[in-house]
């Protein structure tokens, strides 16, 4: 799904997590093309240069670094470059998730498992959105998009850590909308249905929940990730300027039923 670039976030500095691949990567690679100055994060180092370089030759502005988005010194060292590279922060998309083992049965999960979840998902939001406060308020707003699931809408019957930390990130995004309103910080959640990605295809058991993802979608397939992406530009756009603590769910009609 490619569509003429309309330069949607031009003079914009978005940090985007996660954005090794999959959704993140399209993201990254879609606010580039919108104008955006773009610094992309993961712990996998060279897919990430590889998304950068992918930018960088389609003439986009980007610079990478490595980020452990659980660790607030990681967060620090981010946060340093933007500053030091770009002069500024606008835009913070918390894209970075895992999912867990979401097919084993409950008594085999762990506690650290379960802590390794909640660390990445909900813990990570929580350090960006506290890191990046601070230099959206010198530049007189921003807007931070927290990537949550239909999973933080719904229950499911497999992976309590995963659902448990997405619906924590759609509770917390209402909570930091407020807070944040009066410094016209806009702070949103977006909950998408079942998106192939490299966690599903390449993990057995996942594929078993995807398959049964599609079965249940309305419209009877999973997303691209542009269809998910381009929800995330609105909200990183002045075009949502009187939006904030929405929940903007894209999930071919999942949550309908």
């Amino acid at each position: 799904m490619n569509r003429k670039s309309t330069r949607r976030l031009e003079g914009k500095v978005a940090i985007i997590t996660g954005a090794a691949g999959g959704l993140g990567a399209a993201e990254a690679k879609m606010f580039a093309r919108e104008g955006a100055k773009v610094l992309i994060t993961d712990i996998q180092e060279e897919p990430l240069s590889q998304v950068a370089s992918e930018i960088s030759k389609a003439g986009g502005v980007v610079i990478f670094i490595f980020h452990d988005v659980s660790s607030e010194v990681s967060w620090e060292r981010v946060i340093k470059k933007a500053v030091d590279s770009y002069g500024r922060i606008d835009v913070l998309v918390n894209n970075a998730g895992i999912l867990g083992n979401i097919m084993s049965p409950f008594e085999n999960r762990t506690i650290e498992e379960f802590n390794k979840v909640i660390g990445v998902n909900l813990l990570g939001q929580f350090i960006g959105i506290k890191s990046v406060v601070p230099f959206m308020r010198k530049v007189g707003g921003g807007s931070i998009i927290n990537i949550s699931s239909v999973g933080g809408i719904t229950g499911t019957s497999n992976g309590t850590a995963y659902t448990a930390s997405k619906g924590g990130s759609r509770i917390f995004t209402k909570g930091a909308a407020v807070e944040l309103a009066r410094d016209n910080i806009r702070v949103n959640s977006v909950h998408p249905g079942y998106v192939v990605t490299p966690m599903t295809k390449n993990m057995e058991r996942a594929q078993v929940f995807a398959k049964a993802a599609v079965v249940f979608t309305p419209m009877g397939r999973g997303a691209e990730y542009d269809e998910i992406a381009y929800g995330i530009l609105f909200l990183a756009s002045d075009e949502s300027s009187f939006m904030t603590g929405t929940e903007l769910v894209i999930d071919g009609g999942l949550t309908a039923l």
